[in-house]
């Protein structure tokens, strides 16, 4: 009886070059918390070099995965194997966590979150650890996320570790339900699902952002891309409750972080396409979507006992100029120019010509989607990343709203490689402000790319010498 391996195709059967590179990227999310733990403990720059240098390993074994061809339980075992030395690391690359610790203590004493900022109504302590950017601003969150920050403050009595370990498990409970989703969509566009899921699930973005950094975008995907898939599955079969199952998880997402909403239109346009398409088909279902997520918004809000005060913090990110963001830069340059005044005047500006811009792309994909020119799982990527890249605010994990269903579209598979390889190196992997300490960051990246560039040259002699087709 042959083995399972055995049954394999040659191109898919686990291959020596497959393995080397999943366990040097294990062993760089290794390095990586104890570099992250070392620092915590004085380390200095020694600590952020090994840190460092772990990043740039999960990197540089993810690239050269992707030019080997795995089977989809192999890249799935191989992302748990990375994940694994993550979940006890500190808080990576972002201290957003100790907000929503702040947030839940705030919501735990009975105020709401969403008007009353951390200074406000949190403890000394628990401000003390919010990055001073957030320290005098209320919740950008929706009800169902400000729920379980309280339920976590709640649970754990405001203990910072207790509440890192809870919120690190909601992330993961997002990302799992991200993996389930991103095949059947990969299945839904004609994409291959091994390389939906080595581009849109093992990238090092969601490694650093959803399990390091534990944001909330981790959940709030999950929800969207599963209630798509389950919308979408129904809406070929016309199961009226299945479609409805979806339409709500999705609207449970945009409860957590409110661009979840773009997969209602995606799922609308392909209830009116599957009605015969036409403008008041469209319209109709696109009301019929608005009303959805209206009735999900209030069940949310009541049932969590979270209020209504989101509504109006709904720009609480904008408030801090974000330098990544396309729409804020030539605001950045007229204020280099001509003094801050100008600056922010061109900044508002730019934000009002990003929105309109994003409504115009936006309505461009939807009219194609509706007559059929793009499928549902494309026309998603496209719409959420004209949100990305024309929105007010760009952080680094905001790119896998995009790059997720991308992927599972299979768009411009070497353009995403390239944005997640410069956005994963773009910052420290250490969370926090390192004014002042530019020494250390300029030893610390020395070092930990030298040991990169080090393992690349053996590693793409490996994978090049080994794979059909690969050149050196």
């Amino acid at each position: 009886m042959q083995t399972a391996t055995a049954a394999l195709p040659r191109s898919l059967a686990p291959a020596p070059e497959a393995e080397v590179l999943r366990w040097t990227g294990t062993g760089g999310a290794v390095l990586l918390t104890g570099g992250a733990w070392a620092v915590t403990a004085g380390a200095g720059a020694a600590g952020l070099a090994a840190a460092i240098a772990g990043a740039g390993l999960v990197v540089l074994a993810w690239v050269l995965l992707g030019r080997t061809k795995r089977p989809a339980t192999w890249l799935r075992r191989t992302l748990a194997w990375w994940c694994a030395p993550l979940v006890p690391a500190p808080p990576l690359f972002s201290l957003d966590v100790y907000s929503y610790l702040a947030q839940g203590e705030v919501a735990a004493r009975g105020f709401d979150p969403n008007v009353v900022s951390p200074a406000a109504g949190a403890s000394a302590e628990a401000v003390a650890r919010v990055s001073g950017h957030w320290r005098e601003t209320p919740s950008p969150y929706g009800p169902l996320f400000g729920t379980v920050e309280r339920g976590i403050a709640e649970i754990t009595g405001g203990d910072p570790v207790a509440g890192i370990v809870l919120h690190r498990l909601a992330a993961v409970l997002g990302l799992l339900l991200v993996v389930w989703a991103v095949p059947r969509l990969a299945a839904h566009a004609g994409a291959s699902q091994r390389t939906a899921l080595w581009l849109g699930v093992l990238n090092p973005l969601v490694l650093w952002h959803l399990i390091g950094g534990m944001h909330n975008d981790a959940l709030m995907l999950g929800l969207m891309l599963a209630g798509t898939v389950v919308a979408l599955d129904a809406l070929d079969d016309a199961r009226w409750w299945s479609v409805t199952a979806g339409i709500v998880l999705i609207a449970l997402g945009a409860q957590v972080k409110l661009p979840a909403l773009a997969a209602l239109a995606i799922v609308g346009t392909a209830l009116a396409r599957r009605f015969g398409g036409g403008l008041l088909r469209f319209t109709l279902s696109g009301a019929a979507m608005v009303a959805a997520a209206v009735l999900v918004s209030v069940a949310t809000s009541l049932a969590g006992r979270a209020g209504f005060g989101w509504v109006q913090a709904l720009g609480t990110p904008s408030k801090v100029p974000s330098w990544m963001a396309p729409s804020n830069w030539p605001g950045f340059l007229a204020g280099a120019v001509s003094g801050a005044e100008s600056g922010q005047a061109m900044i508002s500006a730019g934000r009002v010509a990003g929105l309109v811009l994003v409504l115009c792309g936006v309505a461009v994909v939807l009219t194609r989607q509706l007559r059929g020119g793009i499928s549902e799982v494309r026309a998603l990527g496209l719409v959420m990343g004209v949100i990305v890249v024309l929105g007010p605010v760009v952080q680094p994990w905001y790119l896998l709203w995009a790059v997720v269903p991308l992927a599972a579209a299979g768009l411009w598979r070497t353009g995403l490689t390239a944005a997640v390889t410069v956005f994963a190196l773009l910052v420290p992997p250490l969370a926090g402000d390192f004014t002042g300490r530019v020494g250390e960051l300029v030893v610390g990246y020395g070092a930990g790319l030298a040991l990169v560039a080090c393992a690349f040259l053996v590693l793409r002699r490996l994978v090049a010498s080994r794979v059909p087709g690969a050149r050196g």
